[in-house]
This record gives structure tokens, sequence and C-alpha cells, in this order.
């Protein structure tokens, strides 16, 4: 299950683009597969780098949750507000320009100087990816109008995410070897290649397309100052002052994040979406597929060196099955989904990833690697099959003019469940004395959760007799009863 935002195709202007000529169309696939195979390389390889990163700044559990929370915080929370960026300043600039930031924040996190410049780097990374990665897709839908020849750039820019995944956690432990700055250089000349490509493309056409400053704001500040409360929580308690604040003014932003929403003239997303229980149940379950894949991540990259004492290439190697695996995951959803319907994959994803996470509860420490390494395959192969399912099965429901906003708010919700899982898992595993025991705790709670899921998943139902209203004033009473 990678972690990109898996977005849908963005609208194009109603004149359309200007026609692509072949040579522009095949740079500009190029550009938008070497961008996004750079980005879900650099989205893996962090996990495995850890230690040495905490070794190379003296850095606590608290500082390396900051190091994946930061880009993963930044992703989520400028998803919601991508397309309309998209479509504002035209798919190609947009890619360019989210690109760009992506590699310029690369840079600045290889030569950071102390901890704090690399999180403030990985919060820029993780904002440039945000933009990148729905413009990418909203490109290719553009430069290929033919539905056949879009159907075939689409899947080869699934399968560049994929290998990119794939990829990540062995390339990560083999640079690591040398130095772990290397692993965010490594981007380097790869992105130039992609902007250089990227030059030949047609520039894309641009829409008068509002922005919504105070619930973007808002949104950032409430998943910000959530995550700094879980994150010193754990390492300060419950009861200090600063975790205290970072509560409040969690709730507080979460508060005008809705009002604006609800009052504003173009709001990110229109509460009568968040209203309709296929989009909240939706959004609940991607929530709770990525709280087990991340957290597993997270952990056990930990595990396998700090218990284990792998060193990051055999740490990279270990993940090697389930990436590879993971990533042929998205045609057997689908095959299972034309022939059972779309809840089967996502109730059977589900459950392989919440029976993965509960045999990993049931290891003693001192069981060999590889059944660790085995385990790992049905939680990453049972939350792809879940993601691209669930994915499939809500984009059914909405009118294609809100698929971008309701992708956009099922991928935050995942990105956040990340950054949670993160953030608490590592408060439970922060002492080395008492490293396994919370380890298993946290594997636990992550078991849980998706089983929870399951629950929220039987209640989506395989038919929705209604739509969700492609606009607020098209709700109705009906959209209450869903």
């Amino acid at each position: 299950m990678s972690t990109s935002a898996s977005p849908t195709p963005l609208q194009v202007g109603a004149a359309g683009p200007p026609p692509q000529s072949r040579s522009g169309a095949r740079s500009a696939l190029a550009a938008v597969l070497l961008g996004f195979f750079t980005i879900m390389v650099d989205a893996m390889i962090v996990n495995v780098a850890l230690p040495a990163i905490g070794r190379g700044f003296d850095s606590g559990m608290a500082g390396l949750q900051w190091v994946v929370d930061g880009y993963t915080l930044a992703f989520a929370a400028f998803l919601l507000s991508a397309g309309a960026v998209s479509d504002r300043i035209g798919a190609r600039q947009a890619f360019a320009v989210g690109l760009g930031l992506f590699l310029a924040a690369s840079a600045v996190c290889a030569m950071a100087p102390n901890l704090g410049v690399l999180v403030a780097a990985r919060l820029v990374q993780g904002a440039g990816a945000a933009v990148a990665v729905p413009s990418s897709l909203a490109l290719l839908r553009e430069t290929f109008p033919d539905p056949a020849a879009r159907a075939k750039a689409i899947a080869l820019w699934g399968v560049g995410g994929s290998v990119g995944a794939a990829a990540g956690p062995v390339a990560g432990g083999l640079l690591t070897l040398i130095d772990w700055r290397m692993i965010f250089f490594v981007n380097l000349p790869v992105g130039a290649v992609a902007l250089a490509l990227l030059k030949r493309a047609q520039p894309s056409p641009r829409q008068e397309m509002p922005f919504d400053w105070t619930g973007q704001v808002a949104a950032v500040a409430s998943m910000g100052a959530l995550t700094y409360a879980v994150i010193e929580a754990g390492a300060d308690g419950f009861g200090t002052a600063r975790v205290l604040i970072g509560f409040a003014l969690a709730i507080v932003a979460a508060g005008v994040y809705l009002v604006a929403q609800a009052r504003g003239r173009h709001p990110m997303t229109p509460l009568p979406l968040l209203r309709s229980r296929t989009m909240s149940l939706s959004v609940a379950i991607g929530f709770a597929l990525n709280v087990g894949f991340y957290g597993m991540i997270f952990l056990l990259g930990l595990y396998l060196q700090q218990v284990h004492g792998l060193s990051a290439l055999a740490t990279g190697v270990a993940f090697l099955p389930m990436t590879v695996l993971t990533s042929f995951m998205a045609p057997v959803a689908a095959r299972l989904a034309t022939r059972f319907g779309a809840r089967m994959p996502v109730i059977t994803g589900q459950c392989l990833m919440a029976a993965g996470l509960l045999a990993m509860v049931a290891l003693p420490a001192g069981v060999p690697v590889w059944l660790s390494v085995v385990l790992m395959v049905p939680v990453g192969a049972g939350g792809a099959m879940a993601v691209t399912a669930l994915t499939a099965l809500l984009l059914e429901n909405v009118p294609a003019k809100r698929a971008g906003v309701a992708s956009g708010v099922l991928n935050a919700a995942r990105q956040l469940g990340g950054a949670l899982a993160v953030a608490v898992f590592g408060a439970l595993v922060a002492d080395r004395a008492g490293f396994v025991s919370g380890l298993h705790t946290s594997l636990l709670i992550a078991a849980a959760t998706v089983a929870v899921s399951v629950v929220a998943t039987v209640l989506l139902r395989a038919q929705v007799p209604h739509q969700i209203p492609a606009t607020a004033t098209d709700a109705g009473p009906r959209l209450l009863e869903r």
C-alpha cells in the first residue's frame, strides 16, 4: 500500500487544453513517471534510515516521530486544496511547482545542520508532494484525451509508483550504509531530469478557481497541533501545559475549519459531502487502514534494527517481500470487485491486515527475523487491496465534479491516520527497556482499529441508492437519510 494519495484525474477547462505533439506527450508522460517515482521512493526510504538519523543528531523518539510526521501531516493537509491549485495555475505548472518544491526541500534535508531544520524541510517536502501527486494525474488526463491512451498512461503511472515504493526500503538501506543524508540527495538527479522533460510539454490551461485560505490554514493548524500534542504527551505526559495547549489549539482550529466549510463561499470540503454516510464511513475506513499499515512500517523499521540488530540494508531487504507483493494488489482488487462487488475486497483486505497484526502481537521477542518478514506480507497486501477497492467504491458513488474533492478528503484522512499512528506508537516504544512491550501494545491497537473498520465496511451498501450530491444545494432531505 503506497503512501500516494491515489487521487482521481481532475477536470480540465471547458475549452480543453491545446493539443500536445507526440514528442510533447511522451515528455509529459516521462516527467510524470519520474517525478511520481521519486516521491514514492522518498515516502518509503526514510523509515529504514530513522535509527541512523537518530544517532546523527543524538535525537530521541520524539524527534524521529517528527521526521516521519512532518512530511505526512503536510501531505495530508495540503491534499485538501491541491485540486484547486492545479486548476488555478494549470496542471503542468502545478506539477512543476510541486516537484520543484519537493526537490528543493530534499536538498535542505540532505544538508540539514540539526533536527529542527530537517523536520522543517520535511514539512515543505510533504507540501510539494501534495501538489505534485494529484496534478500529475490531471496532466495525464489532459495530455491523453483518447480514453485508451489515457488508461495506458495512468496504468504506467501506477506502476511507476509501485516500483518506487518497492525500491524505497532497499535503496534506503544501501544509501544509509554510505550516509543517511544520501537518501535525500538521491531525489535530486532524477527529479531534475523530470523537470527538464516537463519543459517540452505544452503549458496547461488555467481556470478561475477560488482558494479557501481560511479552511487551508485551519486544517494545517488543527492536524499539526493534534499530532504535536500526542507526541509531546508521550514524552512528557498529558498534564503538561504545552500538551494541553496543543489539544486546545487543535480543537479550536478544527472548529474554525468546520465553520469555514459551512459558511465559506468556496469551501474545500463542502459539509454535505461529509454528511454522506458513504463518505464518512469511507474516511473512517481509510483512516484505520493507514493506522495499521504506516504504524507497522514505523514500528518494524525500528524493531528489526534496535532489537534484532539488523543493518539498515538488511532491514530494507526484509521489507522487500511485502512491498513487491503490495504493488500487484491493485489488479487483484479490481478482479475481485468485478466479480463480487467492491465491498468484498475491502473486507478481505481488512481481515488480512488485522490477522497479520494480531499474529505479530503473539510473537515473542526471540523469534527469527524471517517470521516477522512473513507476517508483514498480509498486512501490506491486505491494506493495498482494501485501499484500492475502497477508493473505487467511493468514486462510484460521487458525481464526476465531486470526484477530486472526495478523493482528496479520503486520502487526507488516510495520511492523518498514518501520522497519528506514528505519534501514538512512537510514544509507546520510546522507552528502550520496554520496547517489545510497547511494540505489542501498539500492534494490538492497530489490529483493533482495523477490526472496527470491518464493521464500518459492513455498514456500506454495495449499491448506494442515491449519489452524493454534486453541490451543496443538491443535498436535500435524502442526504440526511444516508
